[in-house]
This record gives C-alpha cells, sequence and structure tokens, in this order.
C-alpha cells in the first residue's frame, strides 16, 4: 500500500459514527480509495443505512479530512448503496469492540 493511500486510511479512521464508538473504516463504510496523479483521490462510501442522521456531514468531514494530507488537491466523494452496508463488511477489530 502507498504512503499516501496509509496517510488517506489515518484521516478516515479518526471520524466515528456518531452512534456507534468505532471508526467508520473499521465499520466497512469506506468501499473504495483510489489516489490519481498522487494528488486527486476518488472515495466511495455508504452509510449505516439511508435514513443516517449523519447523512449530509459524515462524508464532508471524510472529504475535509483528506484534503488536511499534504499534496491532496481534490476529493471525489461518492456516496453509494449499492452494494448496501451490512455488518459483514465491518473489520474484525469493530466486531470485537461492539462484541458481535
Amino acid at each position: 500500500m502507498s504512503n499516501l493511500k496509509e496517510k488517506i486510511i489515518s484521516e478516515i479512521k479518526k471520524i466515528y459514527d456518531p452512534e456507534i464508538p468505532v471508526n467508520i473504516f473499521e465499520l466497512g463504510l469506506i468501499y473504495k480509495i483510489e489516489v490519481k496523479d498522487d494528488k486527486r483521490v476518488i472515495i466511495e462510501m455508504t452509510l449505516t443505512s439511508p435514513n443516517c442522521p449523519v447523512a449530509e456531514s459524515l462524508p464532508n468531514s471524510v472529504k475535509d479530512n483528506i484534503l488536511k494530507i499534504d499534496g491532496i488537491e481534490d476529493v471525489d466523494l461518492k456516496l453509494v448503496w449499492d452494494p448496501p452496508w451490512t455488518k459483514d463488511k465491518m473489520s474484525e477489530a469493530a466486531k470485537l469492540e461492539l462484541n458481535l
């Protein structure tokens, strides 16, 4: 994994779902991270539900955190609903944290 991608994941891991005490990366809400020309990032993410109360703010937090990384000029963030999020997308660490 590239150093830049690791920095992106590190920034994403600082963001938590307000209803679940686990960061959104470990929850499996990030479906795709693609770096173009070391300055443009494409993110595909979802939410735990389409009615999620943070549907507006959570994607903006992801975008803002990634833009803090030196050299990143643009973040193209797409909110996707297919495939739908399920608990199966969570990392083992997240499942342990939530006793699942």
